[in-house]
């Protein structure tokens, strides 16, 4: 099928859509804002149906050699004491690994794939989209230099708007949205830092309650491994507002150590092997930004222009599926477009299969089922337990397992939980 496919957005969801539909025979180019794609970012976790799809794209001995599969997680209280804990992935008999890498080394991989399969030529850097408009032939689309300012125009037949949490091509097809993301209330502060391996160097260990304070940690560099140290990615949450429309939500805002410091600064965790402001204080770079989101749309785009990934569905780091969506969003997109339907057929059957299956995960995320029982813990036993049957009862702690289940997303199959369900995207 030769239908030209214009991405907007080489982030991961983007390459990954590039990658896909290559491989489906179909030609597709990306435009990308930023004039150079650099390996940034902090750590994110992909379940394994989404390492699935990326093994059949050719990738699984790269991610192999680059991500940590993560065999536990584990729910602690503030002082340090289990909770709840599962294993992950390969661990829990998963047939795929739940991987864990630096969000950058996962870009610069899927980047060198798509330029050594769609071109060198394949990335257009410091090109963002700016408007488009549907004539006989398809569409003509107007670009915008981010280094100038200059205006050029292009044609396809496809526009896929994978350009992020601020999306051009949402706010162009969806002028009557709230411009903002909705804040919860919650800032999150997150840094990867050199670090000794702790509790066997692949937990991922989720520790306290975001109420007051909530930390979350792992592993995510093989390579540190392999020379028996840890590259770990941390997370610090804390609900500071009651949340609402927010500016500034970028991903790339420079935090203050003095800020973050302020809620753990008594956080040494002896029994996990944490010692919590000596972690923070080494980290070189702090990134700041809200736990905000979208209200899920009840159709992404019309006629040949669509959405997909952060563009279509922004949702909390929960059940890490903000990556792994974006990678299943890619397969199903492939798979339409070469469906022999129209164009236009095919972008609304993708839409049909993917925009309910997302917006009810970005409803769920809003609930933070298993949070609240952390917050019981807290409030319970705010001092400790020695064991957790005193404090959380046999049904409360069954019900952290299902409230995972309820985030961690489609499975393979498209449908019903994955065997793997993490945290943090």
């Amino acid at each position: 099928m030769g239908v030209d496919v214009l991405v907007a957005g080489a982030g991961i969801g983007g390459l990954t859509t590039a990658l896909a539909l290559h491989r489906a025979g179909i030609p597709a180019r990306l435009v990308e804002a930023v004039a150079e794609l650099r390996p940034i970012g902090v750590g994110i976790n992909l379940l394994p149906h989404a390492v699935g799809e990326l093994t059949a794209l050719g990738l699984g001995h790269a991610l192999a050699q680059t991500a940590v599969p993560i065999a536990e997680m584990a729910h602690f209280d503030r002082h340090g004491n289990r909770i709840w804990s599962e294993p992950r992935g390969l661990a829990q008999g998963h047939p795929r690994p739940q991987y864990a890498l630096h969000r950058g080394e996962l870009q610069t991989l899927l980047y060198e794939a798509v330029r050594d399969r769609l071109g060198a030529d394949a990335v257009r850097t410091g090109t963002a989209l700016d408007g488009f408009t549907k004539d006989a032939d398809g569409l003509r689309l107007t670009l915008r230099s981010t280094v100038t300012g200059a205006r050029t125009t292009d044609r396809a037949e496809a526009l896929i708007g994978a350009d992020g949490l601020h999306s051009r091509a949402r706010a162009l097809l969806h002028p009557g949205e709230q411009p903002l993301p909705l804040w919860n209330g919650i800032r999150m502060w997150r840094g990867t830092v050199r670090a000794e391996p702790f509790l066997g160097g692949r937990t991922m260990a989720i520790v306290g309650s975001n109420a007051t304070a909530k930390l979350v940690v792992y592993p995510i560099s093989r390579r540190a491994e392999e020379h028996g140290e840890a590259l770990l990615n941390w997370v610090c949450e804390v609900r500071v507002a009651q949340g609402g429309p927010v500016e500034g939500a970028a991903w790339n805002r420079t935090g203050r150590l003095a800020d973050v410091l302020a809620h753990y600064a008594d956080w040494k965790l002896d029994r996990l092997g944490l010692d919590v402001p000596a972690m923070l204080a080494a980290t070189e770079e702090i990134l700041e930004y809200p736990m905000a989101d979208r209200d899920p749309l009840t159709s992404w785009g019309r006629g040949r222009v669509t959405l997909l990934g952060d563009a279509a569905h922004p949702m909390y780091p929960i059940g890490s599926n903000g990556g792994s969506q974006a990678v299943l969003d890619a397969r199903a997109l492939a798979r339409a477009l070469t469906s022999g339907a129209s164009v236009p057929s095919a972008l609304r059957a993708y839409e049909s299969e993917r925009a309910p299956l997302t917006g009810a995960l970005v409803r769920v995320m809003r609930e933070m089922p298993a949070d609240r029982l952390l917050q019981a813990v807290a409030e319970r036993a705010p001092d400790g337990f020695e064991r957790v049957e005193d404090v959380l009862t046999a049904e409360e702690l069954a019900s952290i397992d299902a409230a995972y289940r309820r985030t961690s997303g489609p499975g393979d199959a498209g449908a019903g939980p994955s065997h793997g369900p993490g945290r943090h995207s």
